[in-house]
């Protein structure tokens, strides 16, 4: 039995035709209570054939580890001279630096997501993603949910389609990333921006119930009701022992942001308190590491194993500096000259900012050639990439009367050293024009089950 990405979503699809089911049939199930209900999802979930997901696994866990590699082999050590060639201002690198309360530069987090475009030759990256703040870490509810639909729950026993629970291996993380011990029931404060706790604080707080009952005493905050007493820190009168970070580095150039973030890295610095995630996660999971693997007289540095995965999942991509640059089939060309001759191939992301903040595709009909000779020009130098364009498949869902609809999804994937850590999507109709895929814009979320893998697990 074919059981890879295209034939299981065919296949599906099939079944949903033959059927005569329709989108709001599968919606139907999702519960309107609990972490599910504050974001609408597509009508179906994602498929991955096991051996797909496997690969996908290897070749993210290999881009990671060549990532981590990078200030050894790149800078001798040097963590500070790496965060600033990605872009980190001076206060942005002493936050770094104080949060991993002097760890070596090689420990680096395994919590990581891989985003990636959907084409015939297999899943392409266009970002990697570390740390505690990235999102969709409850994806295996939307599974279990969508299992309850009848045409799905037998589909799924037909192929043996399951999910990981992704939570759960974040919580095995989160212990053996700060040391407690499982039986510690250390108390964790989810710490949010006061922006995003306004919005999330209550699915943060139906989170936190949820990791009490998986051994974490956690409790849902935001960064303002954090106070530091006699070097601790508190929340609502009780000492923390783990911070589990959804705040991000970008916060620290807010003017509130020294303010409210200085004496909590101050006590993580003194090991008073950890930190799950330190900030130097996303300094990794910037898009100015991906540059520097990406470059071609980096090559040697990397394993064969790392380069087959380099190659595999990651387009072209390069900082944007004055100068020659390496193509792929190995040619030298001007950067700003090639750029600006063959925009439609090309889109410029700043290397920090996330949700698609700041992206421009050159391709885009707004993006004119004098827009993208100024922006270029503007980036030049600066805290910015250049990545080849990865024209993604559309990912067709049955519409509310059953038609199916195309939709332009980027596929998250968790990876972890155990194994592949789940999938998690984020989608927008190809209807709607849009190019880029920016978070809290209208987008619809889903999940992703593996053919041959059982139940959930």
């Amino acid at each position: 039995m074919t059981t890879d990405r295209a034939a299981l979503t065919a296949g599906y699809l099939d079944e949903v035709a033959r059927h005569g089911a329709t989108g709001a049939d599968l919606l139907s199930v999702i519960p309107s209570t609990g972490l599910l209900d504050t974001d609408p999802h597509l009508s179906r979930p994602l498929f991955l054939g096991r051996a797909e997901a496997e690969q996908l696994n290897s070749d993210l866990q290999h881009v990671r580890a060549a990532l981590a590699s990078l200030p050894a082999k790149l800078y001798d050590g040097d963590l500070t001279a790496f965060a600033r060639d990605s872009g980190l201002t001076d206060s942005q690198i002493s936050a770094v630096l104080r949060s991993r309360a002097g760890r070596p530069v090689t420990e680096v987090t395994q919590l990581a997501r891989g985003d990636l475009y959907p084409q015939p030759s297999g899943l392409r990256l266009l970002e990697f993603n570390m740390g505690s703040a990235i999102a969709g870490i409850d994806n295996a509810d939307l599974c279990r949910a969508m299992l309850r639909y009848p045409l799905l729950r037998e589909f799924a026993r037909t192929h043996r389609l399951g999910y990981v629970d992704t939570m759960s291996a974040e919580i095995d993380l989160i212990f053996g990333e700060t040391g407690f011990a499982r039986d510690s029931y250390p108390m964790v404060a989810m710490v949010a921006w006061s922006n995003l706790y306004k919005v999330y604080g209550s699915t943060l707080h139906k989170m936190a119930r949820r990791w009490r009952a998986k051994g974490l005493d956690a409790h849902a905050c935001h960064i303002g009701q954090l106070k530091v007493r006699n070097g601790k820190v508190m929340l609502r009168g009780r000492q923390v022992d783990i911070i589990f970070r959804i705040f991000i580095i970008e916060q620290m150039l807010l003017p509130e942001g020294p303010a409210l973030m200085d004496p909590i890295l101050d006590a993580v610095a003194r090991g008073q308190v950890a930190m799950f995630t330190p900030f130097d996660s996303e300094l990794f999971g910037s898009k100015a590491p991906l540059a520097m693997i990406s470059e071609q007289r980096n090559r040697h540095l990397f394993s064969p194993a790392e380069l087959e995965a380099i190659d595999r999942v990651l387009p072209w991509t390069r900082m944007v500096r004055p100068g020659p640059v390496t193509l792929e089939d190995g040619s030298t060309v001007d950067l700003f000259d090639y750029a600006t001759s063959h925009a439609a191939d090309l889109v410029l992301k700043p290397t920090l900012l996330h949700g698609g903040v700041g992206v421009l595709p050159g391709w885009h009909p707004d993006t004119t050639e004098q827009v993208w000779r100024d922006e270029l020009g503007k980036a030049m130098g600066g805290p910015y990439v250049l990545q080849r364009r990865v024209v993604p498949d559309p990912e067709l869902c049955p519409g509310e009367n059953g038609e199916l609809i195309p939709w332009i999804v980027t596929w998250g994937v968790f990876t972890f050293p155990t194994g592949y850590g789940g999938g998690w999507a984020r989608a927008f109709p190809v209807s709607s024009g849009r190019e880029v895929t920016r978070a809290g814009t209208g987008l619809l979320y889903g999940s992703t089950l593996v053919a041959g893998w059982g139940t959930g697990r």
